[in-house]
């Protein structure tokens, strides 16, 4: 959960009262999911006291900020909630512009911009912008894959600004912290962000670049900025801050919500309008900050059973006016097709786009009303717990498989595609996709217990053979046939690696799994492509197959850098429990 350490003196103005009283302060931060992590330090003046602040709630990057946090617990204190004007008028007039190239569309494609002009940005101020920016592109950002931040001065920028893709070895300029020109791809290499942020651009054979019309660069993004234009101090009165990145939401919410964060803090926040070469979800010219969210219906029933109370119209619209959302009475459907009924509509501010569903509307009449409001209830049903029959079923095979000499693994579910697919000899077909990935080694979902297990053998080569691993979990893939167009199932795997490791080996220890079991079972001849062919079976229960297991094709073990024989071979426990004989 991301932290964040910001200036009392500054908080206390921007949340409109001062907290003298610790147990008070806390209490105020549950409205944001917030928990004070330590107090400032009393020694120092004023000036340089900071408090630090954990954010719990990953669906608010809003509130990991000075200004955004103290907003939270303004407005939910009887504030008046900011209203954002640049964000409104539809004839609002771009003084500057930034034209998007289409050499980028296939490397980083989407940017957003404003401008900022205000009173002298302050050592804490500037401390803080820092802060925010590094919070939005490391949390929200994923590591700045998807969203990265960029801050210049604005009056050394010759508009409008190009945003292009270059060749690496092309270009060179003196990036912050440095003092010597490095071409892109020296950056990568040389520079402490070049080397932290390398896995972003490195294998491409183009890398985006952000100049103004007169070639001044102002950055590398998402690496880092140029030592001119990009380097911020405190004395500037007039910023540009943009932002890059892979998601088009997502870029466009980090803009929305520095925007807002700069306005709260005295800024005159100016449009800039953004013009692209290619199509994208907003259309090929885009005056940013840019307000792109949807309103959210919420019927008053679908409330009262999500909150346990009977809520009128009045009591929701002002509990999520606490909360910083406009929200307006009304006789509407929601999204799931039920009938027209009595509810609540609820505007996102400019600053949140975590309104994906009634329930979130709900939770928000929640928090703004009041936790402490709502009735306790005490549990009405008696209930005795006790295991699945799957997770008996499972220990039983357990206990058998370490009878055999193997030991049990636990992995994780997710994985790359190059691990779960591409090494597995298989085409990706059943297997899922995360649609909103961290990094690219969690981005899909197992829909099998081998590769999980090949992945142990293929660092453990020092250690003495035979190697015999196994493992019950769950693993997942496509399946028209079900609701969801997914299948979750229980599945036991299991390796044998070692010179001693061939296909009759591994059918009598299948025999003796099925023993103790006491269920039957045949084989047939089976083509899997991760065993080799003439020695691989399917296994069959009650007519119905459940496994397979064989021996590991070469080519597989190639992949995995395994040079020892290997067989193995994966059960449906959930099909060996069902079916009745």
């Amino acid at each position: 959960m991301p932290k964040i350490e910001v200036n009392e003196e500054a908080f206390w103005h921007l949340a409109g009262r001062r907290y003298e009283d610790r147990a008070v302060f806390e209490d105020a931060l549950t409205v944001a999911k917030a928990e004070l992590d330590e107090e400032a330090n009393k020694s120092l003046p004023p000036p340089e006291r900071t408090l630090k602040i954990e954010l719990n709630d990953t669906n608010r990057p809003d509130l990991w900020s000075t200004a955004g946090l103290a907003r939270q617990l303004r407005v939910y204190g009887g504030g008046k909630r900011t209203e954002y004007p640049f964000f409104s008028a539809p004839d609002r007039e771009a003084r500057r512009q930034v034209r998007v190239e289409s050499s980028v569309k296939a490397v980083r494609p989407w940017l957003a911009g404003f401008t900022a002009r205000g009173t002298a940005v302050t050592g804490a101020l500037l401390k803080d912008m820092i802060q925010t920016q590094e919070k939005l592109a490391w949390n929200f950002g994923r590591k700045r894959r998807t969203v990265s931040m960029g801050l210049y001065r604005s009056g050394a920028i010759q508009w409008p600004i190009l945003y292009r893709a270059v060749d690496p070895d092309g270009v060179s300029f003196v990036p912050l912290q440095w003092d010597t020109p490095l071409t892109l791809r020296e950056i990568l290499k040389q520079h402490p962000k070049g080397k932290e942020y390398a896995f972003i651009q490195e294998h491409e054979p183009l890398h985006p670049l952000l100049l103004d019309s007169a070639g001044g660069i102002l950055s590398y993004p998402p690496i880092i900025n140029s030592a001119d234009i990009g380097a911020v101090q405190a004395g500037d009165t007039e910023l540009f801050v943009e932002l890059t990145g892979t998601s088009m939401e997502a870029v466009t919410l980090a803009a929305s919500i520095m925007a807002c964060d700069l306005a709260d803090q005295g800024f005159t926040i100016e449009p800039v309008e953004v013009v692209y070469e290619y199509d994208t979800p907003f259309g090929r010219k885009i005056t940013f900050p840019h307000y792109f969210q949807e309103p959210v219906f919420c019927s008053l029933a679908r409330i009262e059973k999500f909150l346990g109370e009977k809520l009128d119209a009045d009591a929701c619209t002002g509990a999520l006016a606490r909360m910083g959302v406009r929200a307006e009475r009304e006789h509407g459907t929601e999204r799931n097709g039920r009938g027209p009924e009595d509810g609540v509509r609820a505007f996102p501010p400019e600053y949140r786009n975590d309104f994906l569903h009634a329930a979130d509307v709900a939770e928000d009449v929640m928090i703004g009303r009041g936790l402490a409001s709502f009735r306790p209830e005490h549990p009405g049903d008696f209930t005795v717990g006790r295991l699945l029959p799957i997770t008996v079923f499972s220990r039983r095979v357990k206990e058998i498989f370490v009878g055999l000499g193997y030991e049990e693994m636990i992995y994780n579910y997710l994985g790359s595609r190059k691990d779960l697919v591409e090494k597995m000899r298989g085409n990706g077909e059943k297997i899922i996709r995360i649609a909103n990935p961290m990094t690219e080694n969690y981005e899909y979902v197992r829909d099998s217990v081998l590769a999980s297990l090949l992945m142990s053998e293929s660092v453990s080569g020092h250690s003495m053979y035979p190697h015999r691993m196994f493992e019950t979990g769950k693993a997942a893939f496509r399946d028209d046939a079900e609701i969801y167009g997914t299948a979750t199932r229980h599945y036991a795997g299991f390796l044998h690696a070692g010179q001693d490791a061939t296909f009759n080996t591994a059918a009598g220890q299948l025999q003796t799994l099925f023993y103790y079991l006491a269920r039957d079972y045949s084989v047939e001849a089976s083509g899997d492509s991760r065993f080799i062919p003439g020695r691989a079976a399917l296994i069959r229960y009650a007519g119905k197959p459940v496994g397979v297991f064989g021996e590991i094709h070469p080519e597989i073990l190639e992949n995995w850098g395994i040079t020892m024989p290997c067989t193995g071979g994966e059960l449906d426990l959930e099909s060996l429990l069902e079916i009745t004989v």
